[in-house]
């Protein structure tokens, strides 16, 4: 959940430091490796003063207690980060089986202490197996899902009790790595025997994975919550490609820019291809629309958003979808001189 903000709020220490102020590097995606303790608005905050503009923002919150791969959109790349955050996401998590908290994750209080003696491997191979595929998942109520236009997490903290509907998610793969780690952990009641598994989940857009930590929890009828949560992979980004917020600062100071994916690689990991002759991409960046021809199947990763990247002989022109036989720009990519 986000820090409390507000005038009378004290700024909060950011593990980065103070940050040179950069110039404006253009439009492109920064793939940034997110440090523990602070929220994704915090590391937006820092990339917008890193390259020089208010123009930047980010592809699916990260808890605060979560760390790896967040993308943040800078310049005209703000405009496709929904297709960013439709694309399959890579976690590795730690579920404590035995303890439930507040909040489904290590940043909240224990609310049960049930336990989890008796726990057996098989038994949480088996309730894995059975939250792999489409499954109806009921978000986190501390999540930042908006109801009644006010997120979530909010509405819990001025003690309003939310209940989220059941959602249909896409979880691709669910696995354990490893044996259990049992251990004592403490409740209200006194020490209780915990054990703690770690998992693999790639997931689809919409995918709560202390919300599977729950799941499996109430499946094995111990109780769980995440005790750590990377995220390492975004559509076609990993974590290898990834910068802390720090490490950008030390390239700029050393004289260099911010390490941005530029727009052509952005639209050529989201979007099938459709090559257009000069005239076609002129027609398209006036809003005119051109013949129709077929596109081929979207890059593995990436959203099934019905929409297909324009490629001129400069780079990519316009997302263009399908209206009445014939392709319509909707959103134009090739504008000239980015603007702050």
């Amino acid at each position: 959940m986000a820090e409390p903000s507000g005038s009378g709020a004290a700024r909060r220490a950011m593990p980065w430091g103070d940050l040179p102020r950069g110039e404006f590097p253009g439009s492109g995606l920064l793939v940034v490796d997110k440090d523990a303790g602070v929220t994704s608005h915090d590391v937006v905050a820092a990339v917008r003063r890193l390259a020089g503009t208010r123009k930047a923002g980010h592809a699916g919150t990260l808890d605060p207690m979560a760390t790896g791969v967040l993308c943040v959109g800078v310049g005209r790349a703000t405009k496709l980060l929904r297709y960013v955050t439709g694309a399959d996401k890579e976690y590795t998590a730690t579920v404590r089986l035995g303890v439930e908290t507040s909040t489904e994750d290590a940043d909240g209080r224990v609310t049960a202490a049930r336990g989890a003696a008796g726990v057996r491997v098989e038994a949480v191979d088996r309730a894995i197996a059975a939250l792999t595929g489409v499954v109806e998942q009921v978000p986190s109520s501390v999540s930042a899902v908006k109801v009644g236009g006010r997120r979530a997490h909010e509405l819990v903290r001025r003690g309003v009790d939310v209940r989220l509907p059941a959602r249909p998610v896409r979880i691709s793969a669910f696995e354990r790595e490893g044996g259990l780690a049992v251990s004592r952990a403490g409740g209200d009641a006194g020490p209780v025997t915990v054990a703690d598994v770690r998992v693999r989940v790639v997931c689809g857009a919409g995918t709560y994975v202390r919300a599977l930590a729950r799941d499996l929890g109430a499946a094995l009828g111990t109780g769980a919550h995440l005790t750590a949560l990377r995220r390492t992979r975004v559509g076609m980004w990993t974590e290898s490609r990834a910068t802390t917020i720090a490490g950008v600062a030390r390239l700029l100071l050393a004289g260099g820019g911010v390490p941005l994916a530029p727009l052509a690689e952005v639209c050529a990991a989201l979007f099938p291809r459709v090559d257009v002759s000069d005239d076609e991409a002129e027609d398209l960046a006036s809003g005119r629309f051109i013949a129709m021809r077929e596109w081929g199947q979207a890059p593995p990763g990436s959203g099934e958003e019905p929409v297909a990247a324009a490629w001129g002989s400069r780079g990519p022109v316009a997302l263009v979808c399908e209206r009445g036989g014939r392709l319509k720009p909707d959103l134009l990519l090739a504008l000239g001189e980015d603007a702050l």
